[in-house]
């Protein structure tokens, strides 16, 4: 049986935890900023863990991920 493969674009945006949970970046930090507020700016901020309604997809682009 081969390797399966991981999706190249997920693996860039996705890192794991030490307790095995998976971290994302924050998405609406990169441009328009003069327009957000500092309260908004500083909420996107840090990364942000992935909500479980989403593990199932997250499991499937990146088979081994160790989630």
């Amino acid at each position: 049986m081969p390797k399966m493969k991981s999706n190249r674009g997920a693996c860039k945006r996705f890192k794991t935890t030490g307790s095995g949970k998976v971290k994302r970046s924050k998405a609406y930090a990169r441009h328009i900023l003069t327009t957000k507020t500092t309260k908004q700016k500083r909420g996107l901020r840090g990364p942000a863990l992935v909500d479980s309604a989403n593990m199932k997809s997250i499991k499937k682009l990146l088979p081994y991920l160790g989630v």
